[in-house]
């Protein structure tokens, strides 16, 4: 059994929409598979729909944006399953906005030194529920000023440690969101804790029970990173997944769907997880 619960669409910053990704999961022998986009749920519907037609069993997910305040860093947490979602629409918008206006900061700061116009932008993120730096990326591509999405140019505006146009604002705090991930009766789970150095905030919150999986089979984890969060998962009983994070032209790295996979095991704990919470007052 093949399952892949992490990728995108264009809902958030994915190039491919719902019903490419869909039919490319089926022809990757996916059985299982989670559109996971960033602070919005909208795509299960329809994804749910589509899955049927394809024989792809889907289940909803969404990726969280959330702040760890201690180290003033953000970090991603991936949500499954949840059983009332409408709970969580409000956080969505939340972060959306907040991305959108740091978007905003982002391309006049980029348009005071680049001759490019927010339109030129803004047509790459239709469909999108906000405004990515990927699409930015894709504008100066279009006009010529880049080559790839991921390459110099890319490290100079939007590094995360000292780039020129980045803006970044807190997210909501990640304890807050994982509360409301278990009161929408949903599994958590933290996404590629490596990519942004969350592993100490991981064991952190595993010791206190508020966190119900790490997200171990992911390209950004290297074998040292994969060795501590083994650890800590087995240290703390936390279910274990992987996702390809597919993104399709906005990729960071090459990563097809079911390019990293989670065991049918760990699947059917966040399944049993998630109906026992369903069962919660």
């Amino acid at each position: 059994m093949k399952i892949d619960l992490h990728c995108h669409t264009t809902l958030s910053d994915g190039s491919l929409g719902i019903e490419d990704v869909i039919a490319q999961a089926k022809k990757t022998g996916i059985d299982v598979l989670s559109i996971t986009d960033h602070d919005t749920l909208s795509s299960y519907s329809r994804a749910a729909v589509l899955a049927e037609r394809y024989g792809v069993r889907v289940i909803q997910g969404v990726e969280m944006s959330a702040w760890d305040k201690e180290r003033n860093r953000k970090v991603h947490i991936l949500c499954y399953a949840p059983k009332k979602p409408d709970r969580l629409e409000g956080l969505c918008l939340k972060c959306c906005e907040i991305r959108k206006a740091c978007s905003k900061e982002m391309i006049a700061k980029v348009m005071e030194r680049f001759p490019i116009s927010e339109e030129s932008v803004l047509k790459h993120a239709t469909g999108s529920k906000s405004i990515f730096k990927s699409h930015i990326m894709r504008a100066l591509i279009e006009y010529g000023y880049a080559l790839e999405f991921y390459g110099a140019l890319n490290d100079e505006l939007f590094n995360l440690e000292n780039g020129s146009c980045l803006v970044e604002r807190e997210y909501p705090d990640v304890k807050f969101v994982l509360e409301l991930i278990r009161s929408a009766r949903g599994v958590s789970v933290m996404a590629h804790p490596a990519q942004y150095n969350n592993i100490e905030l991981l064991e952190e919150l595993a010791a206190e029970g508020k966190i119900d999986g790490v997200e171990i089979g992911h390209y950004t984890t290297d074998s040292e990173s994969e060795k501590k969060l083994r650890e800590i998962a087995e240290k703390y009983d936390l279910i274990v997944t992987g996702g390809s994070d597919f993104h399709g032209l906005y990729n960071a790295k090459p990563s097809h769907i079911g390019s990293f996979t989670t065991s049918k095991d760990n699947f059917d704990k966040i399944i049993r997880l998630s109906n026992k919470r369903a069962l919660e007052h």
